[in-house]
């Protein structure tokens, strides 16, 4: 039997953190590592002074007070219960440009949470996600960057088996990860999904989550014998500079430990996602240092090095399928489609993506078929 299997980082299905909206890619680091101090210091069991001071200033700056809906809406709001809950800040006149008062003492001092303002994305966006997913046409399909399990379902039926006309997967699933906005791993399957392993428990030495979302460890029943697949998005390089190295390095420590484990379970496992660097990092030397085997190392690909962008470099290349030896030797054929990238100079997209702001993703998807 032929099966096919895919990763692929589809940015969204629906609706996306509006802070991606913004052409100044400098500009969205800022409001991205301002969101990111703010979660850290409402975490604290206690708010110094200093403390109280960033809060306001970060809440001012970026309105995360204002839920007007005549307003135009911030890139992330605090959301403080009502109702009896204890409030974390207290706003002054004018009302149009308050003064904000810190007045809880520390996190357990009151009651609420702060997330991103979500946009939905323009139909065509979601139609052309869907048109690569259906190109692409994979019995398993890892999902890398899903809000949630309910948008994937949703996705599933109304994109691709309603808008498109194509038979729904009978089985998808997805669990919330770490990643604050909301961004999540998730699983497209044709075949029954029998259990499922989460790693977001899985502590640093610092006490901080080894994963920045998860990886997921998700048993297929195929033909007898079982499939693991090891569904990962590591540490974004975006802001991240030596610490998200760092991070990435622990992540793809910790993906080689899971992955001799699940060896002990079957011969047939399979790490997959994007792992937000090329093939010569660290983290992923880790991975590589398993006898994993990478399929675009396949000698049926001859396409080129990259899975981002216009996927001319290997610094482009950050989506993996890393098979386990035996299932290494039954890869057939190894593809990436890339229409649903917007690169005019590079490659042709579908006609129905005339641009960056229509493109499915800038991330392409890669697949291989395997004789199991």
């Amino acid at each position: 039997m032929t099966l096919r299997i895919g990763t692929y980082n589809a940015e969204n299905l629906f609706r996306r953190p509006k802070v991606f909206e913004l052409g100044d890619e400098e500009e969205r680091g800022r409001v991205l590592a301002d969101f990111t101090e703010l979660l850290g210091l409402l975490d604290r069991a206690v708010y110094s002074d200093d403390d109280k001071t960033r809060i306001a200033e970060i809440v001012k700056e970026h309105r995360a007070w204002d839920q007007d809906p005549r307003h135009e809406p911030p890139p992330f709001v605090v959301n403080q219960t009502r109702g009896g809950g204890a409030a974390l800040f207290v706003t002054h006149p004018p009302e149009d440009d308050p003064v904000i008062e810190v007045v809880a003492k520390g996190r357990a001092k009151w009651t609420g949470w702060v997330e991103m303002v979500r946009s939905e994305l323009d139909w065509d966006v979601v139609r052309n996600t869907g048109r690569v997913v259906a190109e692409v046409n994979a019995d398993i399909l890892l999902t890398v960057e899903v809000e949630d399990r309910l948008t994937l379902d949703r996705f599933n039926r109304q994109v691709l088996g309603g808008a498109l006309g194509k038979q729904p997967y009978p089985y998808s699933m997805l669990i919330d990860g770490n990643d604050p906005r909301g961004i999540d791993v998730g699983i497209l399957s044709r075949h029954p999904i029998t259990s499922i392993r989460s790693h977001i428990f899985d502590l640093r030495p610092n006490g901080e989550p080894v994963f920045s979302r998860d990886c997921v460890e998700l048993e297929i029943a195929v033909n007898g014998t079982p499939l693991w697949i090891l569904g990962n998005h590591f540490k974004s390089k975006r802001g991240g500079g030596s610490a998200g190295a760092a991070l990435r390095l622990a992540q793809g420590e910790r993906v080689a430990q899971i992955y001799a484990d699940a060896l002990g379970r079957s011969p047939r496992v399979l790490i997959a996602g994007d792992l937000n660097d090329s093939p010569e990092s660290p983290a992923v030397r880790k991975l590589l240092a398993t006898g994993a085997q990478d399929a675009m190392s396949h000698p049926s690909y001859t396409g080129d090095l990259g899975t981002f962008g216009t996927g001319h470099s290997l610094d482009q290349k950050i989506d993996y399928l890393l098979c386990s030896p035996e299932l290494f030797g039954k890869v057939q054929h190894v593809d990436v489609e890339r229409r649903g990238v917007w690169a005019p100079k590079s490659f042709k997209s579908f006609d129905t993506v005339t641009s960056k702001a229509d493109e499915a993703s800038d991330h392409a998807a890669l697949y291989m078929d395997v004789d199991l």
